[in-house]
């Protein structure tokens, strides 16, 4: 099997979008498409700024394995935002049953019968995402839908507070008819009865006169 077979590795870019006091990860994507077992390991230039927790391990027949590469915090930003940082992933065939933890440095010393697979990855620095830029207060196009809701629903309010007021007035109306018709109800009432307090009045005294003017009579006769 030739050099260059064994693994095949994306993306051959390492792009961190950089940012100052930030920590910052890419993954790196192995694919093993042999049915071999197929060791490996990753090294780079700058292992004080770099951290790769799984910078070794196997990857099956026909199977994939993914690597994270991460960052660390940068107090200051590289002029130009060029780096010449770079990483190596070496791999070879493994004896099948062979783990993790069986693999060392002496696997991938190129020596005579041995292939090692190499390929190198440089990284790039993104700049950061730019924030949107603020959009003009006022303009037409620009208002937020919030704003627009807002504008709307007082243009709402204000078209119903007449109806409302209207619907207010018709329903209390009966209700002062009712009120009225009661209180004429109760005058009424009254006033019968004052009337047919005075004419039980008037009759009594006709009837005490009457009564008055036959006893006189009866005196006088007798």
């Amino acid at each position: 099997m030739s050099s260059g077979e064994f693994l095949k590795i994306e993306p051959l870019e390492l792009k961190f979008p950089f940012e100052l006091k930030r920590q910052i990860c890419c993954s790196i994507h192995l694919s093993n498409n042999t049915e071999e077992h197929v060791a490996f390991k990753v090294k780079m230039t700058n292992p004080k700024k770099y951290c790769v927790p799984l910078n070794t391990g196997i990857v099956l027949p026909r199977s994939t394995s993914d690597v994270i590469v991460r960052i660390q915090a940068q107090k200051e930003a590289p002029s130009d935002m060029q780096c010449k940082d770079k990483f190596l992933r070496q791999s070879v065939v493994a004896t099948p049953g062979v783990a993790a933890k069986d693999i060392t440095q002496e696997m991938f010393n190129k020596e005579e019968g041995r292939v090692v697979d190499e390929c190198k990855l440089k990284v790039i620095y993104l700049p950061p995402a730019q924030p949107p830029s603020p959009v003009a207060e006022g303009s037409e196009e620009g208002s937020s839908p919030k704003e627009s809701m807002k504008d709307n629903g007082h243009q709402n309010g204000s078209e119903a507070k007449p109806v409302i007021s209207k619907l207010m007035a018709e329903k209390a109306a009966p209700l002062q008819q009712s009120i009225k018709l009661r209180q004429e109800l109760e005058l009424v009432k009254r006033d019968m009865t004052r009337s047919r307090r005075c004419g039980v009045s008037f009759i009594l005294i006709v009837v005490v006169g009457f009564l008055g003017i036959l006893l006189g009579y009866i005196l006088k006769k007798s």
